[in-house]
């Protein structure tokens, strides 16, 4: 599917300013674009976007303590579709385009809706096939324990509701939990 103008122009704020995880962020659109060719505008670019409030430190950052924590989740979403709203808000998007792709967001981690699952999916699939070396990393540095690191496998993999979906990601979270034990 050929990328409209703001999703390039997405695209380059993304690669310029989260640097640290952006070929995650590139690959859940990619992942996207595979399970479901076509998708609105709004679902490709929330898939985008989802994660950019990490690329912005500051005091309302909500931290990931290892744990599979719900309100973690809710914040780190919340405060990501914020930072998307206000950064499409500057490329003078239509308030109720903005508003769709910031609901996206926010339901990132859990999906609900069909378009919102798809966000979600694309999270989790680019999550098991590009972020895994990035928590092996973690659990030999001492960062997160091997058990935290697991779960993050785990719940990458059982969070998608889209059945089909799930099992495409299967194989995937298998290799990661194997990789993880035979370190």
């Amino acid at each position: 599917m050929p990328d409209t103008p703001l999703i390039e122009t997405t695209t380059k704020w993304v690669l310029d300013t989260y640097t640290y995880n952006s070929l995650h962020m590139v690959n859940s659109l990619e992942w996207l674009d595979r399970i479901a060719p076509g998708s609105p505008e709004a679902v490709r670019l929330a898939t985008l976007t989802h994660d950019m409030e990490r690329a912005f430190p500051g005091p309302d950052q909500p931290l990931w303590n290892g744990d599979e924590d719900y309100a973690y989740y809710v914040a780190h979403s919340n405060r990501s579709a914020r930072i998307v709203g206000e950064w499409l808000r500057g490329q003078e998007c239509a308030p109720p385009f903005i508003h769709q792709v910031e609901e996206l967001i926010k339901v990132h981690e859990f999906g609900g809706w069909p378009e919102a699952d798809l966000v979600q999916a694309a999270d989790s699939l680019s999550f098991l096939d590009v972020n895994v070396d990035l928590f092996l990393g973690f659990a030999k540095t001492g960062k997160y324990r091997p058990g935290q690191v697991k779960a993050k496998f785990v719940y990458s993999h059982d969070r998608i509701r889209i059945p089909w979906v799930q099992e495409l990601a299967k194989p995937m979270m298998d290799r990661a939990i194997e990789r993880l034990e035979v370190r």
